[in-house]
């Protein structure tokens, strides 16, 4: 049997939003111990705030202030918090109806176990000692079954120094596993090979293969060894140092191209190196540079080669 290859995969990156009057005074009264709900022409009040009617998509405006205590509606309990969850300790998901308001939070309770939360329970919020204008200003809600309820009141939405942005961090972790074709052009790659597969309808050469043709839509097994020099085919200049990745350490500005190996029906992307990055141009013939701890080139260097003609490689760009 062969080596079932896996590996751990992350895709992460910081999500920047703006944000408009609305959510800016809900974010902002947060960090002021304040929530703020928005109402509608219909007399509803909407917590989280939205700046558009659900029901009527005009335009809204009105900014009120409700309790931090609420309601449970409904619940479900999380009895292993995973990395970055607000709370370290077993605790409930729960969509909580603020006084005053007519929609539902979601947040977390943080209860002793389930058999200590019930929907219709009050609750109360537990406000986190550095707030900063995010919606994890509320640590977290809290059973407060001896709390009344309060009244909603009129709001300005004036604060001073408003949160007018945010930064969310999006992540996702999973394990990868390819299948029969890739696993083929990984193991390749270990002895610095490149295979693709050929289509047995079109005949074209594909670089990685995924086991079928993307433009007939057969299986393809039959392996075919490309390159190892190619043509830089487009490219683009990188001018943002990439944070928190270690495999991309790398100096700015340089290039990342799409490089079409001889013998391959598409272009595969890589790094240009071996050449200043203003010099890099469509066309040039490139080959593969490896070091000694890599499964995969890294990078592609000129091979002083003349470049190619674009009739050769316009139908890969």
């Amino acid at each position: 049997m062969p080596e079932l290859l896996s590996a751990p995969l992350v895709v992460e990156f910081p999500f920047t939003r703006s944000l408009g009057p609305v959510q800016s005074a809900f974010l902002t009264g947060l960090r002021e111990r304040t929530v703020l709900g928005v109402r509608t022409s219909d007399g509803k009040v909407l917590v989280p705030p939205v700046e558009y009617d659900p029901a009527t998509a005009e335009e809204i405006r009105e900014l009120v202030e409700v309790g931090a205590t609420g309601t449970v509606t409904t619940w479900a309990w999380n009895p292993s918090p995973r990395r970055d969850q607000p709370l370290t300790t077993p605790f409930a998901w729960v969509l909580v109806k603020l006084d005053g308001a007519d929609t539902s939070l979601l947040h977390v309770l943080d209860a002793p176990g389930p058999d200590d939360i019930r929907s219709g329970m009050r609750v109360r919020i537990r406000w986190a000692e550095e707030r900063t204008g995010a919606i994890t200003d509320i640590a977290c809600f809290e059973p407060a079954d001896s709390e009344p309820a309060t009244h909603v009141t009129g709001h300005s939405g004036v604060f001073d120094e408003a949160v007018t942005a945010i930064v969310t961090p999006a992540r996702l972790d999973y394990t990868y596993s390819p299948g029969r074709a890739q696993s083929g052009y990984i193991n390749a790659l270990a002895g610095r090979r490149t295979v693709g597969e050929r289509c047995p309808n079109c005949r074209k050469v594909y670089v990685p293969p995924r086991g079928a043709c993307p433009t007939c839509g057969v299986a393809t097994t039959e392996q075919v060894e490309v390159g190892p020099r190619g043509t830089v085919t487009t490219y683009c200049i990188v001018n943002i140092k990439a944070a928190h990745t270690a495999n991309l350490d790398i100096e700015v500005p340089y290039v990342y191209a799409h490089i079409a190996l001889d013998g391959a029906d598409l272009a595969l992307h890589g790094r240009i190196g071996g050449i200043p990055y203003d010099q890099v141009r469509m066309g040039l013939r490139v080959e593969p540079v490896w070091t000694s701890s890599s499964r995969h080139p890294d990078h592609y260097r000129p091979t002083g080669e003349p470049d190619a003609d674009y009739d050769q490689y316009k139908e890969l760009l």
